[in-house]
């Protein structure tokens, strides 16, 4: 399945678009998902510890924009959010 993850927030630093696609086996959850990502880190930023941090602190969203926890099953081609966490001060 062909997955948009739409990147928010510190997340765009992954990438001069504003999406990353990966392409996952069916019914592959959000945790299968945050795995893939952490992989093309590894690959593109040689491990960045920091985009791990926060990819492992992110939620995601569904197309319906609802947060969907690690276990959801994704099972169609589909947009998926990354949420990182805010800071401020």
């Amino acid at each position: 399945m062909k997955i948009k993850l739409e990147l928010f927030g510190a997340s765009r630093d992954f990438s001069d678009k504003d999406h990353l696609e990966f392409n996952l086996k069916h019914k592959a959850s959000i945790d299968d998902l945050r795995n893939e990502i952490i992989k093309y880190i590894d690959q593109k930023f040689q491990g960045n510890e920091n985009f791990i941090k926060v990819i492992k602190s992110s939620a995601f969203c569904s197309e319906d924009n609802e947060i969907i926890s690690d276990n959801y099953k994704i099972t169609k081609d589909q947009k998926i959010g990354i949420i990182p966490p805010i800071g401020g001060g």
